[in-house]
């Protein structure tokens, strides 16, 4: 683009020599724009547009002056293309991505092409965190027994990773036991800026941007990095060359003054972040953090906000690069010639804030005063539901009696007073209650990568075990750092023994019980609880709670900060006004409240002067993909073409690309199609595709069982996602699924015909008649995790549509990227306002000629002959979104690229 109206190509000199760069302000002197007006997050997009307009491709200039003239305040309704840097996986979504992309390779061998032309053009960084699960907890050798018991479940998936790791170039695999991805890339992988090799002898510097196969990618925001969750399949093509495409993004501004008062968390102020974004309406939209409030806040305060964006709804929650960020890379030991060349790189470019800095302009601004922040919990159902932790217990009572809902358990009064026999290891017998804390896990990326609530945690746990508190025997205590570095620090800190001593001991380096990796309660705490019927309680700090999530038989989960997951399993219930009531006794008999506890603001920063060292993460990710012997030692197959196993009940080829050829098929009318799922507002994408455990009953567990695997080694749905035979059979297989087309019943329950049966069995009647499916749902369908299985379950069922009130942002584009087609209801209606009630029979005239936006008027069959029509709107937003649909997905459109150059020239 040397000759175009910008000639932008520019070098900059560091203390690492020079670097090319694309110039901003030759954009705006080219353009005219104001660029100061813009937002931080947009101008990023800019100069990804601006750097991939100058290398062969499909972005051009029309791309860079769309994104120059940006109007904060109404973004014009144009298509843009973003070029991450990088792609992050993790193995529950990483496996899934690697087993298509080796049975792409598959694909171009069977066509005649070359199968290692299917290899990634960006880094692609997979970190093992997902498999790990909670089977001892609460011992020394916890953390060792896990381990052994994860190995041995995952051997064949590990041993598919393995052969990824050398099959692919520009492929890293992070092995178990080392933490979190979104922590190991906040203190290990991300660099705030990036280079690549110049044509002309120089490295490229350029704004270091990702996505990533897991929703909580946005962490990254923290630092300054722009990324967020996408679908595997959409991770997939980006790993393959391909641009994202979406629309022009809205920003919304949250200006944040203040500071946090004595006794408030990161997790506080992320929780009420969360209830405010989320009441606002931030879904598709980006967020950026700005005001004077942010130099005051920590950088990992910073990533347990950006961390939490799905949560709100946003892509993600962007924080401009600044001195606190260059301090923190420092203090995680990146080098100082990256560090240099961040701070040179970023001021050159527009991109360093300061308080000084003019404040952008957004198409809103939402304002929070942090010093009035109060300490919060949120749940029982919903991270968006912030309660006041002086309200925690009466807000539980009464979710005891509301109706079934995201806020309340439908108990009739007769069963408020219900309790369960059991005994404890002694032989004491002991009664459980409604609201007792069974599970209280210190757990997830959001929280474990912030010392601040990390160090506040071990402090309340000494204060706790010098006046000799302990925890209920009932309590399932667990911690599960994101990263070896907070073990290093609470151990130098002196406090991993008095976590140990009230049964915080480490039980694994991954995501535990915030997935769903909670693993088995004692067994005579689950029968008191199904003995009694029981809402018994978790209390994580996590970053969802949502229905079926993090235990079967956990119906009540509170998201909290580490400190207060500590407190709350000494007291042992939810039922208790903790600010105020007695948590218990010590040694001598003397009541404890929680003010007694409580570490003040001094001694958690002088923990944090005292025990976090640069040293450690020196010395804890110097070498990591190598660090794990067993790791090392696996055994894997050769060569670039997978050997499938067809007796693996982890990895079979998919039959996504089995029948895929050159030839680009027509879309046909969707007639008679029937309803498979009639679902509700805010289901999630845990409804949809569960990630926990595999009931031995149904679909899925019985597949199992039929080939020879025992219920003690189902191991997880997440664990299972290389292979497609259970990932389908558990599909809208979640526990608290809803089906209102089967009334009365919960989990993966559908009726035909008048018979009700499993949601799968009805499928495969269907697919036997010939019978294509649909999908009704309300607000918010899809909410939750990029899980890309949410959307190929679906496409394995024989669904070809998905109707409803409004999508969240990523499972409607992982619809898109599968073939299946997402529809809007128009404004205010649904089934129900047409007299439907999903039994009917179904014409969509969707063909070759649909469009973003377009309206189709379908028409529904009763069983009287009768019909009624509607119009729904086409929800592909975009022209290349119209293509991918066209091609049967992302995946296929790739692919016949792949073919039709290796094809031309074979």
């Amino acid at each position: 683009m040397a000759d175009s109206l910008f000639d932008a190509r520019d070098t900059i000199d560091t203390s690492a020599g020079a670097h090319t760069v694309y110039r901003l302000d030759r954009v705006a002197e080219a353009t005219g724009a104001d660029l100061d007006r813009l937002p931080f997050s947009i101008k990023v997009l800019l100069e990804n547009a601006l750097r991939q307009a100058d290398l062969p491709g499909p972005v051009g200039e029309d791309d860079v002056r769309n994104l120059a003239t940006y109007d904060p305040a109404a973004p014009a309704e144009v298509e843009i293309p973003f070029t991450p840097a990088r792609v992050l996986l993790q193995d529950f979504t990483g496996v899934p991505a690697v087993v298509d992309l080796a049975a792409l390779r598959s694909a171009m061998a069977r066509n005649g092409g070359d199968p290692e032309a299917i290899n990634p053009r960006v880094p692609v960084d997979l970190v093992i965190d997902h498999s790990v699960q909670v089977d001892s907890f609460a011992l020394p050798q916890a953390f060792q027994i896990n381990a052994d018991i994860e190995f041995q479940r995952n051997a064949e998936r590990y041993e598919f990773l393995r052969w990824g790791s050398k099959a692919f170039d520009n492929f890293s695999v992070v092995p178990p036991e080392r933490g979190i991805c979104h922590q190991v890339n906040l203190e290990y992988i991300a660099r705030a800026v990036w280079t690549t090799p110049g044509d002309d002898g120089l490295p490229v510097a350029y704004p270091d941007t990702l996505v990533g196969t897991d929703s909580h990618t946005t962490m990254i925001n923290g630092l300054g990095v722009l990324g967020w969750g996408v679908g595997g399949i959409e991770a997939e093509a980006a790993m393959l060359g391909q641009p994202i495409y979406m629309l022009m993004p809205k920003v919304v501004g949250f200006r944040l003054n203040g500071k946090l008062k004595e006794g408030v968390t990161a997790t506080d102020l992320t929780l009420t972040v969360t209830q405010m974004l989320r009441k606002h309406g931030v879904v598709g939209k980006f967020v950026e953090f700005f005001g004077t409030g942010l130099s005051s806040m920590s950088l990992p305060d910073r990533a347990t906000i950006a961390n939490m964006a799905p949560e709100y709804g946003a892509t993600m929650g962007f924080f401009p690069i600044d001195d606190e960020t260059l301090d923190y890379l420092r203090r995680t030991n990146r080098d100082e010639a990256t560090v240099e060349l961040v701070e040179a790189y970023c001021k050159a470019q527009g991109l360093f804030r300061t308080d000084d800095t003019p404040d952008p302009q957004f198409e809103a601004v939402l304002e929070l005063d942090l010093s009035e922040v109060e300490p919060s919990m949120s749940g029982p159902k919903r991270p968006q539901d912030r309660i006041v932790l002086g309200d925690v217990q009466r807000e539980f009572k009464a979710s005891l009696t509301r109706p079934a809902s995201p806020q309340g358990f439908g108990l009739k009064e007769d069963a408020l007073d219900n309790t369960g026999a059991y005994k404890d290891d002694e032989g004491n017998e002991l009664d459980l209650k409604h609201g007792d804390v069974v599970i209280a896990a210190i757990t997830s990326c959001t929280n474990t990568s912030n010392p601040s609530v990390m160090l506040a945690a071990g402090l309340l746990a000494k204060k706790a075990v010098e006046r000799g508190m302990t925890v209920p025997p009932y309590v399932k205590t667990s911690l599960a750092p994101g990263s070896r570095v907070v073990t290093a620090y609470l151990e130098k800190a002196g406090l991993q023994d008095y976590l140990d001593q009230i049964g915080y001991n480490l039980v694994g380096y991954g995501c535990t019980t915030c997935i769903g990796n909670s693993g088995p309660l004692p067994e005579p705490v689950a029968e008191a609880i199904t003995d009694g019927d029981l809402v018994v309680a978790g209390v994580l700090s996590g970053n969802r709670n949502f229905e079926g999530r993090i235990h079967a038989l956990v119906k009540a989960n509170y998201l909290a900060s580490p400190p207060l997951v500590v407190a709350y399993a000494l007291a042992g219930t939810v039922d208790i006004d903790l600010q105020n009531d007695v948590i218990g006794q010590d040694q001598d008999g003397n009541d404890v409240y929680l003010k007694d506890l409580w570490p003040s603001q001094q001694e958690i920063l002088d923990a944090i002067n005292q025990a976090v060292t640069r040293e450690q993460f020196e010395e804890l990710y110097e070498g990591i993909e190598d660090s794990n012997p067993r790791w090392n030692a696996i055994d894997t197959s050769e060569g670039a073409v997978y050997d499938w196993q067809d007796d693996s009940t982890y990895i079979q080829e998919p039959p996504f690309f089995l029948d895929v050829t050159p030839e680009v098929p027509t879309i046909e009318p969707i007639r008679g199609a029937k309803t498979l799922v009639k679902a509700g507002d805010s289901t999630t994408t845990d409804h949809i595709s569960p990630a926990g455990a595999i009931p031995k009953s149904e679909p899925a567990g019985q597949y199992l069982q039929d080939h020879g695997v025992e219920p003690k080694d189902f191991n997880s749905f997440g664990s299972r996602r290389g292979n497609d035979r259970v990932m389908t059979r558990g599909t809208f297989g979640n526990i608290r699924l809803r089906n209102q087309l089967a009334p009365g019943t919960e989990g993966g329950w559908t009726m035909k015909d008048g018979e009700q049966m499993y949601i799968y069995d009805a499928a495969q009647e269907y697919a036997a008649e010939g019978t294509p499916l649909l999908v009704f749902a309300g607000v918010d369908y899809g909410m939750g995790s990029s899980r890309d299985w949410a959307a190929k379950g679906t496409l394995l069922l024989g669904i070809e549509a998905v109707v409803a009130k409004s999508f969240e942002r990523i499972h409607r584009s992982n619809l898109v990227g599968m073939g299946v087609l997402p529809l809007l209801f128009q404004d205010g209606e649904s089934l129900d306002t047409h007299g439907l009630d999903g039994t009917e029979q179904f014409d969509i005239p969707v063909d070759d000629d649909v469009r973003p936006g377009q309206t189709l008027t379908v028409t529904a069959t009763k069983g009287d002959g009768s019909t009624v029509a509607f119009d729904v709107t086409v929800a592909l937003n975009t022209p290349v979104e119209v293509e991918y649909y066209r091609h049967g997905g992302i995946l296929n459109y790739v692919l016949r690229d792949y073919m039709a150059g290796e094809l031309e020239t074979a």
